[in-house]
């Protein structure tokens, strides 16, 4: 089958990497363009284009998917399929429509849970105990296309976004190959999705602030769920704070946003039960446990966090 794969980050590198091994012809990869980032706005192409250019597959990175020439250029590779795998933008319909089999969609959560842009983080976030890959037959809405096939993963209170999101890519490969195999064998039906849809919108640098009114338990998840990207933080003595990984206590009580306990150990109120907080980067240095970061610093029980 002749496949022409859409896809960005390192998540769905797993998956191209599974296209490349298989008997697949992987025609061409489309990915967003090249971007600035760090401190030095180095112009960085996208993981998926790197592996693509790696292994001498043509690539192509269209600021507009309804620009004439790329819809022409697209339409001269003759996909029989195209997969998709966070790829950044919804396809228009003159592309959903171009591929005799269709657009597959490799999803994040298992649908219709989680539609959108940020699915493994608001998974975690919202204290899901598991979560899963879904293949997708794409339509014209979010996320709203007919399930292919679904796998489920148990999310543990060690996992956090990133070490949560490689596990659901490795299975992201695996399940995309096993459904290529069913559409090519008439086995796998598309099936309308069943159940309440929820959604996870795109997180911004922003959203990462912490609100210490939440329950320990509650910013538990939050943090896990913001890391490693656009990460926590919060507010102490007017200098921002990445908070990396913390520990939900079950007893203990304080005010929400205040210190409770300095020393060995930093733990913070909330609307219930106490926040340990075990790692944290202040802003401009490196990530450091809460002790190397109290030592030389004037921090006292009765200081509060995002106090103005």
């Amino acid at each position: 089958m002749r496949i022409v794969f859409f896809g960005t980050p390192a998540f769905a590198m797993p998956t191209l990497d599974a296209l490349i091994r298989s008997v697949e012809e992987v025609a061409a990869v489309i990915t967003q363009p090249d971007k600035r980032k760090g401190r030095t706005h180095v112009l960085t192409p996208p993981p998926v284009k790197e592996r693509a250019i790696e292994k001498n597959i043509p690539v192509l990175q269209p600021v507009k998917l309804k620009d004439h020439l790329f819809i022409e250029e697209l339409s001269r590779l003759h996909p029989d399929m195209i997969v998709v795998v966070a790829y950044g933008k919804i396809l228009p319909p003159h592309i959903l429509n171009l591929p005799p089999h269709g657009c597959v969609n490799v999803h994040a959560s298992l649908l219709p849970k989680y539609r959108g842009a940020a699915p493994i983080q608001w998974a975690i976030i919202r204290g899901e105990e598991k979560t899963g890959i879904t293949t997708m037959l794409m339509d014209e809405g979010l996320d709203t296309g007919d399930v292919l096939l679904q796998e489920e993963l148990t999310i543990s209170d060690d996992d956090n976004a990133g070490t949560l999101g490689v596990r659901l890519a490795e299975i992201g490969a695996s399940l995309l190959m096993k459904t290529i195999r069913g559409i090519k064998q008439g086995a796998v039906v598309p099936t309308p999705q069943s159940g309440t849809p929820t959604y996870a919108p795109p997180l911004t640098k922003e959203d990462g602030k912490i609100d210490w009114s939440y329950t320990a338990e509650e910013i538990f998840n939050f943090v896990r769920g913001m890391y490693p990207w656009p990460c926590a933080y919060c507010i102490l003595n007017k200098e921002r704070i990445k908070i990396i990984r913390v520990k939900a206590l079950g007893e203990g009580s304080g005010k929400a946003g205040r210190i409770e306990q300095t020393g060995d150990d930093l733990l913070v109120g909330t609307a219930q039960g106490l926040i340990s907080i075990l790692e944290l980067q202040p802003e401009g240095k490196r990530s450091m446990s809460a002790r190397d970061f109290m030592q030389g610093r004037r921090l006292k029980t009765g200081d509060f966090f995002d106090e103005l």
